[in-house]
């Protein structure tokens, strides 16, 4: 699919990071976009900045959904048919994503199962949910995000990292699964698994809220408790920090997170968009995921002492869990 004037792309979790930026290019190409995520707010902004670059005809729709609720995506399907008048779709971006529920133990059973449930259930519901109208296309294309965290369940040698990478292992080998099965079941529908290093996206502060439930900026006592556990994860004493104190160093991260990346969002959605049109089925974004990726091959069983993170982040100047 060389060129996306005039197709149709679902994109999960458009209101903000990569998923905004891919609305905004892929509208900016005229191709029409469905989007849907958990914050009309961030919808309604990410449509204004699609609308202001986009051709003439070109359709933005918004849709309320959460990706972990199946009866949500169906509904979400429903919605984007009726309102985009079609019966088919070329494009399905499953970029919706949190983090969270990184231990077994300090971290609850509902947030580890929120995380993993988002991140890989939403693939596997909306695969499920817009296949039928990928079949119905002259062309389509399966865009999944895993994450470096799909071949390497690390993020900092002292953080575990349990539910996100656990999802993103299984976007990953669902996607390769899927190179097999659509070329024998559906061979004009093609899959590419994403999988970026760190990007500056605002996933570190949407966590937060989604796993609390909490949609402003004040930290409530729960997420307090998260970070916390986070922070003395990590290896820090916390037992002298203040709640204030903690809250300082989690807003200091999801700043860092976002705007110390070596990477924007918009780079990452055009290296993305350049894949899909190169028809690559592997999608590595990033100089650090290039990096990580060549270094496990290398050293697999080394992949998880603390000296293969420290030699990695040193080399690339890694900011994440830092």
């Amino acid at each position: 699919m060389k060129d996306f004037r005039g197709r149709i792309a679902v994109i999960t979790g458009g209101g903000t990071g990569m998923g905004r930026a891919l609305a905004e290019q892929l509208s900016a190409e005229g191709c029409h976009v469905a989007m849907c995520d958990v914050s009309a707010e961030n919808m309604a902004e990410t449509k204004r900045l699609c609308e202001t670059r986009a051709p003439a005809g070109v359709r933005v729709s918004t849709h309320m959904c959460d990706v972990s609720d199946e009866r949500q995506v169906t509904a979400f399907r429903d919605a984007v048919l009726a309102e985009h008048g079609t019966k088919h779709i070329n494009l399905l971006f499953n970029n919706a994503g949190i983090g969270g529920g990184s231990s077994m133990f300090a971290n609850s059973r509902e947030e580890w199962e929120r995380t993993f449930n988002i991140c890989w259930f939403g693939v596997y519901y909306c695969t499920r949910a817009f296949l039928p109208m990928l079949q119905k296309a002259d062309k389509g294309h399966i865009i999944n995000t895993s994450s470096v965290n799909g071949f390497w369940a690390q993020i900092g040698a002292h953080l575990p990292q349990t539910a996100y990478s656990a999802a993103k292992f299984a976007v990953k080998g669902f996607s390769e699964a899927l190179q097999t099965d659509l070329r024998i079941n559906a061979p004009h529908i093609k899959c590419s698994v994403v999988m970026p290093g760190h990007i500056g996206t605002g996933i570190a502060g949407n966590t937060a809220k989604v796993q609390s439930g909490n949609d402003s900026d004040t930290f409530t006592p729960g997420q307090l408790r998260v970070v916390r556990a986070r922070i003395a994860a990590s290896g820090i004493d916390t037992s002298k920090m203040s709640d204030a104190d903690v809250e300082k160093v989690a807003r200091e991260r999801i700043r860092k997170f976002l705007e110390e990346a070596p990477m924007t969002a918009a780079q990452a959605a055009t290296v993305i968009l350049d894949g899909v049109k190169a028809d690559r089925w592997r999608i590595l974004v990033g100089e650090d995921a290039k990096k990580i990726d060549e270094r496990v091959r290398q050293m697999p069983e080394q992949a998880y002492d603390v000296d293969f993170f420290q030699k990695f982040a040193a080399e690339v100047g890694w900011k994440v869990a830092r």
